[in-house]
């Protein structure tokens, strides 16, 4: 995880559409924050290129030939120190997206979000953060209802664990969170370590989306 003043964010986009990857790299780095080290084409070349780059971000296309997204997420949350990884996605790839979701993914965004909203995202993922298009998250819920962790509940929550979660599920990295909450950073990482226990979810991202779950009953 980078420091947030820590700047250029090293940053590998994974598409198999060649114009989209270059477009969305033009976008990034016209804001000065983000660096693109390297594009891929598709699964294979997208371990490649992160085995070779070490980048802190990778932004990655779920569908693709050959080795697939979801199958280079598999592989990659399996080394010691991979990249913050986020999904790009569009409306009608539910299923990959929620398969995403269970290999830990740490956010799903819309390949059409607007530049502002990428470049934040990039930030908030090398810092630490969880990112949530609302459009997804939207679609997502319906989806979550039907799993075991249905009727989740916060009860068991502190009021402290419940302002932490709900900057969780705004995205917000540790450092964010801390400044907002007058809190040091490990203090609020026991705080997401004690929230996803007791949630009984992985990652933040989980967490994020128990949180809108409830919010949306």
């Amino acid at each position: 995880m980078r420091l947030p003043g820590d700047v250029p964010v090293r940053l590998v986009l994974a598409d198999d559409e060649a114009l989209l990857r270059r477009g969305l790299g033009v976008l990034l780095e016209a804001d000065g924050r983000v660096e693109v080290v390297a594009e891929a084409a598709d699964g294979a070349e997208l371990l490649d290129v992160v085995r070779r780059h070490r980048p802190d971000v990778a932004l990655v296309d779920v569908q693709m030939p050959g080795v697939d997204g979801l199958a280079a997420l598999r592989e990659l949350l399996t080394w010691p120190d991979p990249p913050a990884l986020a999904v790009l996605t569009t409306f009608d790839l539910d299923d990959y997206v929620a398969g995403a979701l269970e290999l830990g993914a740490q956010g799903f965004l819309l390949k059409d979000a607007e530049p502002d909203a990428l470049v934040r995202a990039v930030l908030d993922l090398a810092a630490g953060g969880a990112v949530l298009d609302p459009r997804i998250t939207v679609r997502l819920l319906p989806r979550l209802r039907g799993r075991p962790r249905e009727n989740p509940q916060l009860d068991g929550l502190s009021a402290r664990e419940r302002q932490v979660l709900a900057l969780v599920a705004g995205g917000r990295p540790n450092s964010a969170i801390a400044a907002g909450l007058g809190l040091s950073e490990a203090t609020v990482k026991s705080y997401v370590s004690t929230i996803l226990t007791k949630l009984g979810v992985e990652n933040r991202v989980q967490a994020a989306l128990v949180a809108h779950q409830v919010n949306a009953w």
